[in-house]
């Protein structure tokens, strides 16, 4: 089962975790479209659990001091669109080491913002679990996996081979993903995610 994880007191400072991340392990040129995919869906995840948009994603980058990085909302859709699944050529670009630093921290600071409904999400899938009932059964999981599944939709690639139950599958170990990502050290543990799962994807 999953402990729930409570915040820390104290938060590193954005510029720590810059230093952080600039410190671990940088992706090579082979894991770099499996990464962008990775990263474009875990905000896929926070946006359709919490209806956060452009906008929040943009204040983020503001809050962070990564404006510089993360301007505005044709820059942000430029670099979501690098991921390789989305339909659309117009936007596509390479995206670098620094730009998916930046998506990466404004990731994990909203996590950390919906971190009690985050963790009341996770919450009750272990409950659903334990009572042997299916996710969608309860109000907030049904409405986060019918979000994800219809936007993923939307916004990717026809795939003939990806079903409902794996979407759904996908989209509940994102929610989960999301607790970790939320709480102390959340940057740490996603960019160490996207280039582990950038290997394995």
């Amino acid at each position: 089962m999953l402990k729930v994880m409570h915040s820390a007191a104290n938060s590193p400072a954005p510029s720590s975790q810059w230093e952080d991340l600039i410190n671990l392990p940088a992706p090579n040129s082979v894991q770099w479209d499996n990464i962008k995919t990775q990263l474009d869906l875990v905000l896929l995840a926070l946006e359709t659990l919490t209806g956060i948009g452009s906008e929040a994603m943009l204040q983020a980058a503001v809050n962070l001091n990564l404006e510089s990085r993360v301007p505005d909302r044709v820059a942000l859709w430029r670099l979501r669109q690098s991921n390789p699944l989305r339909k659309g050529q117009g936007g596509r670009k390479k995206l670098d080491v620094e730009e998916a630093r930046a998506l990466v921290l404004i990731t994990c600071y909203l996590a950390k913002q919906h971190q009690e409904l985050i963790r009341r999400a996770v919450g009750l899938l272990e409950q659903m679990a334990e009572d042997n009932r299916e996710p969608h059964q309860a109000a907030l999981l049904g409405d986060y996996i019918d979000a994800f599944c219809n936007t993923y939709q939307e916004r990717m690639e026809e795939d003939a081979t990806i079903s409902t139950d794996e979407l759904t599958h996908l989209a509940l170990k994102m929610l989960i993903d999301l607790l970790f990502y939320s709480g102390p050290g959340g940057h740490r543990r996603l960019w160490l995610a996207l280039i582990d799962r950038s290997i394995k994807f």
